[in-house]
């Protein structure tokens, strides 16, 4: 999953960031408001890690201009902001949750997992899709009970089709979600994850759709 992270402490962003992508997070970063709402545009991310004390706009102004716009982003605050009007005032703007730091890692992935899982309809905590089981907590992907080892990419293009089930996603979309800003795409790279991947988990797992993209279909 792909998460943009608005903070302007340099040493916090740097290290949450790097906390994130050990989790297997793809993770972009900028430090004020403005390069933010900026960067919600490209509409890629999905979900927001928030400050709340941010130079050029205040974060609870970029939340409010999102919600107004009717950008539906799921809304994660990170802060030091930890009196009840200011986590009220976030929830009540439209925040899907608010923690105060400092924050332990686990409980930050925890909360990103769940509120993920909330935006995608899911009760459960693993997805499912006959045979195969993956786990975003863990990163634990088995095949009929055994775990099967996947690379970083690959297990974030499953996660993303997974996500998505009987909707097909082009090549450009799924590149959007397991690479980041600066990170380099090689021009078949997509399709060599999704040949590994079928080769781990069967070739009929995921489909083609000639000239469209790939999708896993919903379980009947």
């Amino acid at each position: 999953m792909r998460l943009l992270l608005i903070e302007d402490d340099r040493m916090i962003g740097e290290s949450v960031r790097k906390g994130l992508r050990q989790d297997g997070f793809t993770v972009d970063w900028v430090q004020d408001g403005r390069s933010g709402e900026t960067a919600l545009l490209e509409g890629v991310h999905d979900l927001l890690l928030l400050d709340l004390g941010l130079p050029g706009k205040e974060g609870i102004e970029v939340l409010k201009t999102l919600r107004k716009k009717g950008n539906m982003i799921p809304v994660l605050i990170l802060t030091a902001r930890d009196a009840l009007a200011d986590r009220v005032g976030g929830l009540s703007a439209g925040a899907d949750d608010y923690l105060i730091k400092p924050f332990d890692f686990e409980e930050l992935a925890a909360r990103i997992h769940a509120i993920l899982r909330r935006k995608s309809g899911r009760t459960e905590t693993l997805m499912r899709h006959g045979p195969v089981t993956l786990d975003p907590a863990s990163r634990h992907v088995t095949l009929n009970g055994n775990p099967v080892n996947l690379s970083a990419r690959e297990f974030a293009l499953l996660e993303a089709l997974l996500d998505r089930p009987g909707t097909v996603l082009s090549v450009p979309q799924l590149e959007e979600k397991i690479y980041g800003w600066n990170e380099e795409v090689g021009s078949n790279a997509v399709e060599v994850h999704i040949h590994a991947l079928r080769k781990k988990l069967g070739a009929d797992l995921i489909r083609n759709v000639r000239g469209v993209g790939y999708v896993i279909h919903k379980v009947s």
